[in-house]
């Protein structure tokens, strides 16, 4: 009964390996994300809302429910321009797209506060700002974001420009 000698600190036989924490990390955390990234997609792709009996709507029953947009026509406005060197103005006409055929006449019963939410911001706008396409966008925007305001609970679907000249 001969006790096994004690092994020696440089004998490389001793040592256990240790787990690699970042290993299994990587094993966990793998799985998970390509989990959250699959639920993720069929949610926005709306297999998902489906499959748990969410109504999906389509565009076209959504767009037989609403009928055809209503229009109202603003008459021709000219601004002066905030321009520092010499007067410049802007003469535009306006067409308003609402959602709804219904909602054409409580437009137009808000057109003169429409004007003047529009003619106060034409007043402030620089001639520079309206220059090219995204001139002309960002003042559609604008003038939708104030149209919405104007003729609140209704809403502005649309700021159509039939004409709009600087000088």
């Amino acid at each position: 009964m001969s006790a096994a000698p004690p092994k020696s600190a440089d004998d490389g036989s001793s040592e256990t390996p240790k787990p690699n924490r970042k290993k299994k990390l990587i094993l966990i955390a793998a799985p998970v994300v390509v989990l959250l990234l699959t639920v993720t997609g069929l949610w926005v792709s709306g297999i998902l809302p489906a499959m748990l009996g969410g109504k999906k709507e389509t565009h076209e029953a959504h767009k037989e429910k609403s009928g055809p947009p209503g229009y109202v026509d603003l008459p021709e406005m000219v601004a002066n321009l905030n321009a520092v060197r010499k007067p410049t103005y802007i003469k535009v006409v306006v067409r308003i797209e609402v959602p709804h055929q219904e909602d054409v006449e409580k437009v137009k019963a808000a057109v003169p506060r429409l004007q003047d939410l529009f003619q106060t911001y034409l007043r402030e706008v620089r001639p520079e700002e309206l220059r090219g396409s995204a001139g002309t966008y960002r003042l559609r925007e604008e003038l939708i974001a104030r149209a919405n305001i104007a003729v609140a609970p209704n809403a502005v679907t649309d700021v159509l420009f039939t004409q709009m000249l600087v000088q």
